[in-house]
């Protein structure tokens, strides 16, 4: 076959060409003051010069390059040439015949429709790293071509197929493919181990959680979330993001994590917490920034405290399908250093539902954060059911899929109202402490009916009735007014309280045979389930102890 009847119309082919004939055909122009071009002096007798690639026959060039090159032409792309680096990577290759007889490894690869699509568009295509049935890996670029005399038709027509050896870079990829995901199971597995494998169920409180791993490489984060019963009925609830990905993130969450669990075991103000666990977030990673959110509910007060470093403000809907924004108070992220955090306050009353968060959730790289926000307001609006159901439909409603961008943590709480006989296990008696010393029998008097009401074995009563008792003297001697007494009984536990203005804390030591005080909360901490002290909302502090009730029910 007449290889040079072919020639390739390659982009910018011609314009070189055009130049190189404008250049060869100009005059010498020398003006005034111009520098003579220079002229290689060529001794007689040696070797003639080397020939411009004008001169070389196309094929001569083809013949030696190492990458494999086959040129078909015509509606069914007949065979008109094959290099030599093409026969020894797939062996001879008969001329004239149909390609997908001759080349059957280019069918194997699903060229063919790429063929087509060139010959009738007349522009170059290339597909990237396909591996060929030798087994090497290849990327093809497939370049239309025309008869040297420029006559259009199919018939005129030939696709220059050039494929490039790419088989060393196609393994180094998925080398580098496979380390990222097995770097990115041991960040999933790390995460997952750091969360907490099971919700805490406080009484008061129905809750669920979620978290969705980034289904991209390196989208495994730091999110985390957790659930952790501060004793007295209240309940800390704590979502938080550590920028970056990788396992390095999920390590330092859960550090932040551990963290938090130890100071929320000083029953501080969420702002405290923040505080504190700002300045060790510094400490851990001074590169590292990690946004936060810490709420407390007391289902005594009805809302939530709440204290956010740099997070997404909490949504609560409430039993009419209103959905509030808790924007402020917001401080930067953590580990930042140099900002006093302060704590504010959201409703949530019976038939309330709140939602924490992560930015995975609502963030979206062609929309505003704002936007997201509100999309997932709404979304929050019309849900219902169980907290594991509006975690779901919350989830769905965001787009959130298996090949999601960006890791999703989300927590849902819901205050439920109680009514009919579940009403009755949740019941709530005070008493104000006035007076004297003569409060205190007033207060055992108090305790002992209401524990009877409530249909208390005898054993509990009297206990109870101790319990208050000694939390109550404590409170006489070492408290100021104003004071008060509170009995809470749930499903699970009765949880006896006292405050009082005095915000210096008790704790627990032991009394010297001679001593005629220091015993009242050793006693309560020997007969109760669990006790502890905080300080309160304004100055003075609440100490507190609980009973577990015998399983089954009373």
């Amino acid at each position: 076959m007449n290889f040079t009847r072919w020639s390739a119309r390659l982009p910018g082919t011609q314009r070189r060409a055009a130049a190189r004939t404008e250049q060869t055909a100009s005059p010498d122009r020398r003006g005034e003051g111009s520098v003579p071009a220079a002229r290689a002096e060529q001794p007689t007798g040696e070797a003639p010069s080397v020939p411009a690639v004008d001169e070389l026959r196309v094929r001569d060039v083809l013949d030696r390059v190492p990458s494999l090159v086959a040129l078909v032409h015509g509606p069914d792309h007949r065979v008109a040439y094959v290099n030599d680096a093409y026969t020894t990577a797939f062996g001879t290759r008969p001329l004239g015949e149909r390609a997908r007889d001759a080349l059957p490894e280019l069918d194997a690869l699903g060229l063919f429709p790429l063929l087509d699509q060139v010959q009738r568009s007349g522009r170059p295509r290339t597909v990237k790293s396909r591996k060929a049935p030798d087994g090497r890996s290849y990327t093809f670029t497939c370049t239309p071509v025309a008869q040297g005399d420029g006559q259009g038709g199919s018939d005129g027509r030939g696709v220059l197929v050039f494929a490039t050896d790419v088989t060393d870079h196609a393994e180094a990829a998925e080398r580098l493919r496979a380390s990222e995901r097995r770097q990115r199971e041991t960040a999933v597995t790390l995460q997952h181990s750091l969360l907490p494998q099971e919700l805490e169920q406080p009484d008061d409180l129905r809750i669920a959680a979620t978290y969705h791993p980034g289904g991209t490489e390196a989208a495994v984060g730091g999110d985390w979330y957790d659930v952790i019963t501060l004793g007295g009925g209240r309940t800390a609830l704590v979502i938080g993001d550590v920028m970056g990905r990788g396992v390095r993130a999920a390590a330092v969450m859960g550090q932040l994590r551990t963290a938090v669990r130890a100071y929320a075991r000083l029953d501080l103000p969420p702002h405290e917490v923040l505080q504190l666990l700002d300045g060790l977030a510094s400490e851990i990673d001074a590169n590292q920034i990690a946004t936060c959110a810490y709420a407390i509910h007391d289902p005594n007060e009805g809302k939530l405290v709440y204290a956010s470093a740099g997070h997404l403000p909490i949504l609560v809907r409430d039993e009419n399908g209103t959905v509030l924004r808790a924007d402020e108070p917001t401080g930067p992220p953590l580990g930042t250093g140099g900002w006093m955090h302060s704590s504010g306050s959201i409703a949530l009353s019976p038939g309330s539902t709140a939602v924490l968060y992560t930015d995975g959730l609502v963030e979206r790289r062609d929309a505003d954060l704002d936007e997201g926000i509100a999309a997932l307001e709404r979304a929050l609006s019309g849900a219902t059911g169980t907290p594991q159901v509006v975690c779901d439909r919350l989830v769905r409603s965001a787009g959130v899929t298996p090949d999601h961008d960006d890791d999703v943590a989300v927590l849902v709480l819901q205050h439920p109202a109680r009514t009919g006989p579940e009403e009755e296990l949740f019941r709530n008696a005070a008493l104000e402490l006035l007076g004297g010393v003569e409060a205190a029998p007033r207060a055992r008097a108090f305790a002992s009916g209401v524990l009877t009401s409530w249909r208390f074995p005898a054993d509990l009563h009297d206990l109870g009735v101790l319990a208050t008792s000694e939390l109550v003297a404590n409170a006489l001697q070492h408290g100021t007014p104003p004071m008060r007494l509170r009995l809470r009984r749930t499903d699970r536990r009765l949880i006896i309280e006292v405050t009082d203005g005095d915000d210096h804390l008790p704790r627990r030591r032991r009394a010297e045979p001679g001593d005629e005080s220091g015993r009242g909360i050793a006693i309560v901490a020997t007969i109760a389930s669990n006790w502890g002290c905080r300080r309160t909302p304004g100055g003075g502090k609440a100490v507190w102890c609980e009973f577990v009730l015998p399983r089954g029910g009373l």
